[in-house]
């Protein structure tokens, strides 16, 4: 086992330092860069991540600038990359670090690990990138790239699946060069051993692959199963009063889509019609003080929105009414200017270019 250990991290780094992509975060070398970079990728393709990166590091170069920066401004900034809560310990891990620490990172795993937003694999990834410790990174591409090579069947979603892969791949780390090792093994699984269709033909273990001997390529890694999705009706409210203006909400409910901007909402455990709306307490809180001129259902069909663990049916429901006396109205013309859900963002691109 130590032998082909010794081989596989070997022709890992050799394979990575030839074949590496250049990646601005690459060059820098600095913890900032890799810090923001490792919340970015975390359930990201480097491909979508790398845009919202180099506008995070155009518009704050610094961790200071970070800090000093409004949380809507961040927020803003992440819209349309999900996950949300990773942009909130974002900001709330830069203003510790820049007003705490005087800007300095935390530069030890266990340390790192003190941070806001901060789990095992990206305390690995600074420690060893940044500060050489050499600790193990496990991630997706980690999981799927030592399940095939060694044939592992444990289910890597399992407590007991995720503590033999930390174990194995702190046995396989490089100790003079753990952070080139962290990026090979990382890079190796999003570019050769992917999920669907790997390229094992031009792959440099295919003659020692035990997923490719066996024909198990396509079966591993093992996940136990997944969870029942869960079906939601949301119902958003689109005022438009007489003078321009809408109602717009700043969610604070401890959710995936806290401090988000969203129209007025009612959940429902079934798509309404427009007399049912029109019965829903919330619609008539809402409307009690004013003139209704028309309620149109913007989508004919609900718009199908898919989080992890959900499956979101909507509907948007647009209604000119008279003059809005409330404190959350803002100008139509500044609706733009708030970060918003990807589903809201779709529909006002949608309903504005219409």
């Amino acid at each position: 086992m130590i032998k082909s250990s010794l081989e596989f991290s070997e022709k890992l780094i050799t394979w990575y330092l030839e074949n590496k992509r250049e990646l601005p975060w690459r060059d820098r070398k600095d913890a900032y860069a890799v810090w923001l970079s490792e919340i970015i990728l975390q359930q990201t393709r480097v491909a979508q991540g790398l845009p919202y990166y180099n506008k995070f590091i155009a518009a704050f170069p610094t961790i200071y600038n970070l800090a000093n920066a409004t949380q809507e401004q961040v927020l803003k900034l992440w819209q349309g990359l999900g996950y949300y809560s990773r942009a909130r310990n974002l900001h709330s891990t830069a203003q510790h670090i820049a007003f705490n620490l005087n800007g300095k990172f935390p530069q030890t795993y266990t340390e790192l690990l003190s941070l806001k937003g901060v789990g095992d694999y990206t305390a690995s990834a600074i420690a060893s990138i940044c500060f050489n410790e050499p600790t193990a990174v496990v991630d997706g591409n980690v999981f799927r790239v030592l399940s095939r090579y060694f044939g592992i069947e444990l289910p890597i979603n399992s407590a007991s699946g995720k503590k033999y892969f930390k174990k194995l791949s702190q046995l396989l780390i490089d100790k003079k060069m753990p952070g080139t090792y962290n990026q090979a093994i990382m890079e190796f699984g999003a570019r050769y051993c992917v999920p669907v269709n790997p390229n094992c033909k031009n792959c440099i273990f295919s003659s020692s692959c035990r997923a490719l001997q066996n024909k198990r390529v396509n079966t591993l890694p093992v996940k136990s199963k997944k969870p029942k999705i869960k079906k939601r009706y949301f119902n958003y409210l689109v005022f438009f009063s007489e003078d321009n203006k809408t109602i717009f909400q700043k969610r604070v409910k401890k959710d995936i889509w806290q401090h988000l901007y969203e129209f007025p909402l009612i959940e429902t455990t079934k798509i309404l019609t427009s007399a049912a709306l029109q019965k829903e307490k919330t619609f008539i809180n809402l409307t009690k003080k004013q003139t209704i001129y028309s309620i149109v259902r913007f989508n004919t069909k609900p718009v199908i929105h898919k989080l992890s663990h959900q499956h979101l049916s909507t509907t948007f429901w647009v209604i000119e009414t008279s003059l809005l006396q409330r404190e959350d109205v803002i100008s139509i013309d500044e609706i733009h200017q708030y970060p918003v859900p990807t589903l809201i963002d779709d529909f006002l691109n949608s309903f504005f270019r219409n």
